[in-house]
């Protein structure tokens, strides 16, 4: 039987497979040999071994152990019986868990993930195997598990080292891309070697989403697929399962926008847009993408128009709405038809609005448009006004609001965009205040707060943005 290690349909499996590949120094599964997947294995046995005789999972150097139990839970590695056994004992359990099954023994059925010949059937012990211990705690009464062949069920065992280890719920970060899952393992696998081997508890993301940045963060290469965020637990006390995903548009925008891109400069913008009195701009922003990525453009939004409204624009305004223009293209596939004229639209009220002194009239502008209906009446109001006494500086061969630019913005039907429409109109109007200096008289008494709160570093971004997660340089060559 061949020991060639097989990418099957299954995320945790492949992810596993190149953690193998890791482990026995090469760059992907497919160059794994018989010799380097024996040293990866007898590698792994002897990490097991040592956490088992650590014996205690409230120390840090118990961290591997305290692991096992959401991983492999009543395995010999972390079986309740082991503080009444000897050294010697708990080693050769581990070693027999460990060990490939002899020929003669195997059940004679294909492996249900690659099809070569089962060596064993497994259950949770080796695989996590469903979401919940409400559908079953353990393999179903009367069947033997799952059948797997040896390449399968030691990529399930090597499954850990590929994923963000956290003392509870193993995160997973996953993607059809083969590159980009190469380079994410390699440097968790990396990352976990370090730990086990000094006997240290992980320094954790902010959050599970954030994970997912980081590791976009430090790639170079285009992206091809989508990324997935899997999250799981395989405790006897409640297996869990959630899963996140990024589609390829999505994914390859944050790379090469963190990464530098034609957006370059632009990302710092984005983090500070997000950020709350109670989270990190990184933080926020990657629960957005991951779970509502409509929301990033009415963030940036109300980032700007906070600021607008005391009569002062940010400095960031350009950069942030060319940024969101992208996104709203590439991402969420608006029509460029479509972003021009609400643009052109933008431009005509941000006209008006310039027109005043002072910051009243878009304060009011911003109270009308959070309500459809208000703001549906304030600019058919204005477009009247527009075609009877246009400000001196307009075109008035153009209606402040064409047809299709009322529809884009309100229309009616239960599928329709218009709601995003306006959030992207509200940064359009405002990047064109920007773009023509405004500056009403009286807004200066609060320029200087809004200046000082702009430049107050968050620690959690700045550590984000200057890669303080010990990441590698292998993803830029």
């Amino acid at each position: 039987m061949s020991n060639e290690i097989a990418l099957t349909p299954h995320p945790l499996q492949r992810v596993g497979a190149y953690a193998l590949a890791v482990l026995a120094g090469v760059p992907d599964p497919q160059r794994l040999s018989d010799d380097g997947l024996d040293d990866a294995l007898k590698r792994m046995t002897d990490d097991a071994v040592r956490a088992a005789l650590g014996g205690d999972t409230k120390v840090p150097a118990g961290f591997w152990l305290k692991c096992s139990l959401s991983l492999f839970p009543n395995s010999p590695m972390n079986h309740p019986s082991n503080g009444k056994k000897s050294v010697g004992a708990i080693r050769d359990a581990v070693e027999r868990w460990r060990a490939k099954p002899e020929e003669q023994g195997w059940p004679g059925v294909p492996c249900v993930l690659c099809g070569r010949d089962a060596v064993r059937f497994f259950g949770k012990l080796d695989v996590p195997l469903a979401e919940s211990d409400a559908y079953r705690n353990n393999t179903p009464r009367g069947h033997d598990g799952m059948a797997l062949c040896w390449p399968c069920v030691s990529s399930f065992r090597a499954l850990p080292y590929g994923c963000q280890l956290t003392g509870g719920p193993s995160i997973a970060v996953h993607s059809w891309d083969e590159r980009f899952l190469a380079y994410s393992v390699r440097r968790q696998v990396r990352g976990n070697q370090t730990l086990i081997n000094l006997g240290r508890e992980p320094r954790q993301p902010p959050s599970r989403e954030v994970l997912a940045l980081q590791r976009l963060r430090g790639y170079g290469q285009r992206l091809d697929a989508g990324v997935e965020l899997i999250v799981f637990s395989n405790n006897n006390r409640g297996q869990t399962l959630e899963a996140y995903a990024l589609d390829q548009p999505l994914a390859e925008w944050l790379r090469s926008t963190l990464t530098g891109g034609p957006h370059q400069g632009s990302f710092w913008p984005l983090l500070k847009a997000h950020r709350s009195s109670s989270q990190a701009g990184i933080v926020n922003l990657a629960r957005n993408v991951f779970r509502n990525p409509q929301r990033v453009v009415s963030t940036c939004g109300r980032y700007l128009a906070s600021a607008a409204v005391t009569g002062n624009l940010r400095p960031d305004t350009g950069r942030l709405a060319t940024l969101c223009y992208s996104y709203s293209t590439e991402v969420l596939d608006m029509d460029d038809s479509a972003l021009k004229e609400i643009q052109g639209t933008a431009a005509r009220v941000a006209t008006l609005l310039a027109a005043q002194d002072s910051a009243g009239k878009i304060r009011a502008f911003h109270a009308d448009f959070k309500q459809p209906t208000r703001l549906r009446s304030w600019l058919r109001k204005q477009a009247v006004w527009w075609m009877l006494q246009p400000p001196d500086t307009a075109d008035s061969s153009t209606p402040l609001v064409t047809t299709r630019g009322y529809e884009l913005l309100f229309d009616p039907d239960l599928d329709s965009k218009a709601w995003f429409h306006r959030e992207v109109f509200l940064i359009a109007v405002l990047e064109e205040l920007h773009q023509r200096r405004w500056r009403p008289s009286d807004a200066a008494e609060v320029a200087a707060e809004l200046a000082e709160a702009d430049d107050d570093p968050d620690p959690v971004d700045s550590g984000f943005m200057n890669g303080s997660d010990d990441e590698d340089e292998e993803g830029q060559r």
